[in-house]
């Protein structure tokens, strides 16, 4: 079995909490799964947890709770690698400079709703692309 390394953007993860039959809903099942290995630094999860938890998106903290945990045990926790790119928000970097961290090691890709935020790179996908990715070199 092909295992993905994989920076997924907050984004993803929400939509894949909100909706679980979504494309980014397959990913995180496919992460629970085993097939793709997400990679994050605690300013990554912080992010997770302060986004997950808005009122707005009404999931309860203990699922919260259990998505951090699960990334955590099945991920891999990574630095970050300074890059001079430009962003439009900064919240954005620290999952583009993660995902430059870890392609030093693995085939690291960058999975994100909103590709127009980071630099146009081969690795950086938004969810359709990746599960593409996926069903083509199964």
């Amino acid at each position: 079995m092909i295992k993905y390394y994989v920076v997924l953007d907050t984004n993803v993860i929400v939509s894949a909490l909100l909706k679980a039959q979504s494309v980014p809903g397959i990913i995180l099942e496919f992460v629970y799964r085993g097939m793709i290995v997400p990679i994050y630094n605690s300013e990554i999860i912080e992010e997770y947890k302060d986004v997950l938890t808005r009122p707005k998106f009404k999931i309860p903290d203990e699922e919260v709770d259990i998505l951090v945990g699960r990334i955590t045990e099945l991920g891999i926790e990574s630095t970050r690698k300074t890059v001079n790119e430009y962003f439009p928000d900064f919240k954005d970097v620290v999952f583009y400079e993660v995902t430059m961290s870890a392609k030093e090691k693995y085939d690291a890709k960058l999975v994100t709703g909103n590709t127009k935020h980071f630099p146009e790179k081969e690795y950086v996908l938004t969810p359709r692309e990746f599960l593409e990715l996926i069903i083509n070199n199964s």
